[in-house]
């Protein structure tokens, strides 16, 4: 969540506009919208599927996940310290406020609130909140929140960013330094480095790789055998494919020959289909990559788009949040959670 990233969060006129978010459009089809780079990717999403906008007036809407349990989407304003629930039903509406600390704990960070989110496998939502630099669970039916990790090695953590849970348990997460003013000149920064961590069930925890500048989105392939790790700079914009216990690791795919004045937005949050491929954020909108990094298809949706989730009860609509909006479009790939 680097300015040349998103361009910039927004002004602070965009926070007056947080209670219109329930405002829904059915834009006609355009041929431009849906990019096609492969004929393969005509069997993962059509080309006449219209985007549509949901709810919008948001500083810098992040961190999508579907709740199969109550039909639902969460998502986060990060700058904004609110974390929203969007349903068919109701729209948008406020969730958790404040999202990451209370507002008069925020003094030297740049971005406060909750940022990445996920459904554990027990049900539970899994938080990266950058003010209290933390991994947090949360019981939805209490609201109380547990935490599960803040520090490495006695130092806390710059600000999680994005999370994912394996199949044993253990989770995956991402901690640059975008939550904290100045990010990588913050005094408040302890880390000698912007990881990626696994911390399994048993509570020890692994800092898999310290040599990316923005570690940012994080997903697992369908065998939980890959972890990808997007790094959003523009210098090297990639998405990296590693061993779960980060021995090995290389480039998946490469963003720089996509970006443009036209195309903003770098690699950030990822959604992984059944069959493999990865819907992920880049310049334009989202990418639709082949499970071995081969660009296929692009959404483009106009903007910096931050991250993105796949929802609905057949798991055939990818949820996007494009800066300050919430878009959406129907895929014929179905998300990896339903498989």
């Amino acid at each position: 969540m680097i300015q040349t990233r998103r361009g910039f969060m927004g002004s602070a006129a965009a926070a007056t506009l947080l209670s219109a978010c329930a405002t829904r459009t059915n834009p006609a089809p355009s041929a431009s919208h849906v990019e096609i780079f492969d004929p393969a990717a005509t069997r993962l999403i059509d080309v006449s599927a219209p985007i549509e906008t949901l709810s919008s007036g948001y500083t810098w809407s992040e961190g999508p996940v579907w709740d199969r349990a109550r039909n639902c989407l969460y998502f986060t304003d990060v700058p904004g310290n609110i974390a929203w629930k969007w349903s068919e039903a109701g729209g948008a509406t406020e969730f958790l406020n404040p999202s990451g600390v209370a507002l008069g704990e925020t003094t030297g960070f740049r971005e406060p609130g909750a940022n990445g989110l996920a459904i554990a496998q027990d049900g539970s939502l899994l938080i990266c909140n950058h003010g209290r630099r933390a991994i947090e669970k949360m019981d939805f039916t209490t609201g109380q929140r547990e935490t599960l990790a803040a520090t490495f090695n006695g130092k806390k953590f710059n600000s999680p960013n994005d999370i994912v849970e394996g199949p044993d348990g253990s989770l995956f997460f991402s901690d640059p330094p975008y939550g904290l003013e100045g990010m990588n000149d913050s005094p408040l920064k302890e880390q000698d480095a912007n990881g990626v961590y696994r911390l399994l069930p048993d509570g020890s925890l692994t800092r898999l790789i310290d040599t990316m500048t923005f570690p940012n989105g994080v997903a697992l392939s369908p065998d939980s055998q890959t972890l990808y790790v997007s790094q959003s700079d523009p210098d090297q914009p990639v998405i990296l494919r590693m061993s779960p216990d980060g021995t090995s690791s290389s480039v998946l795919f490469d963003a720089k020959p996509f970006m443009s004045e036209s195309a903003p937005g770098l690699p950030d949050g990822m959604a992984v289909a059944s069959s493999g491929h990865i819907f992920a954020t880049g310049p334009g909108g989202v990418f639709l990559l082949s499970p071995d990094g081969k660009p296929l298809a692009r959404i483009n949706t106009g903007k910096a788009t931050a991250n993105c989730c796949f929802g609905d009860a057949d798991g055939q609509t990818l949820y996007m949040t494009a800066h300050d909006t919430l878009v959406r479009i129907r895929t014929k790939a179905t998300g990896l959670a339903w498989s």
